[in-house]
């Protein structure tokens, strides 16, 4: 059972226009392609709550991409070029995600996510690159993904999954890691430093990337990795749990 998180945004579908929980496709047809069950997990009223509660019964989160997480929550000024504030999205996913750190349920943090987690961490982020660093070769606009290439480090996680060297990826975002929240190392750059991957020093599965690969319908290992991370979660809490006793004659009415 795999939850991704979802905006919450005004939808119309023939006579209604209402608000709704929104998600493309393209993320829950990579879990369900890679032998998992998707369930949407749109912001809720009260988070740290709710999340306590959607997490007993999740075997992996996927922190999914959106828009730009709040300066605010990493003491910086707000960009002109940032989004504008969602902050019932950042609380929610905060709280799910301390949530499953907490309980070492496995996480995949996609683009946005991979920005959360940093700050969750204590992180910072640089909120426009093509300021920061002089390039747009990481958001065309438009709707249209673009083509880079990352490397990936030997001996990590991430290697484990798709290989070490290098790895063509779609990108589409303008902000990037600043500073390294804590318990995270980099795990793959491109060739003009900027970080693209990370994972968690700790004994939980937690592997964070920069860029879309729920684009790719070809490669779907990091779908099919952290399924199989959830696989090895849902029976090691199962062998957990304690049996389930029948009921005596003393129990009896």
């Amino acid at each position: 059972m795999i939850g991704l998180t979802t905006y919450l945004e005004q939808a119309r579908q023939g006579v209604w226009d209402v608000r709704a929980a929104f998600l493309p496709h393209v993320y829950f047809d990579a879990v369900a392609a890679s032998g998992g069950v998707a369930v949407l997990l749109p912001p809720q009223p009260n988070p740290e709550l709710a999340a306590s509660v959607v997490l007993d019964g999740l075997d992996g989160l996927i922190l999914t991409g959106g828009l730009d997480v709040q300066p605010e929550l990493y003491g910086a000024e707000r960009h002109p070029s940032t989004d504008p504030p969602r902050p019932d999205r950042d609380a929610w996913e905060l709280a799910l995600f301390r949530g499953a750190d907490e309980r070492r349920i496995p996480v995949l943090a996609i683009c946005r996510g991979l920005q959360l987690v940093n700050v969750a961490r204590g992180g910072t982020l640089q909120q426009h690159l093509p300021e920061s660093m002089g390039t747009d070769r990481y958001r065309l606009g438009g709707g249209v993904f673009a083509s880079n290439t990352v490397a990936v480090d030997d001996g990590t996680a991430l290697a484990g999954v798709v290989g070490a060297g290098e790895l063509a990826v779609h990108s589409y975002h303008h902000q990037g890691i600043d500073r390294l929240g804590d318990g995270l190392v980099v795990t793959a750059r491109t060739d003009d430093g900027l970080v693209q991957a990370v994972e968690s020093t700790g004994d939980g599965y937690l592997l964070g990337v920069q860029w879309h690969p729920e684009q790719d319908t070809e490669d779907r290992r990091l779908f099919a990795g952290l399924v199989a991370q959830a696989s090895r979660y849902a029976a090691s809490r199962s062998v957990a749990a304690p049996p389930e006793r029948e009921p005596t004659l003393e129990a009896m009415p």
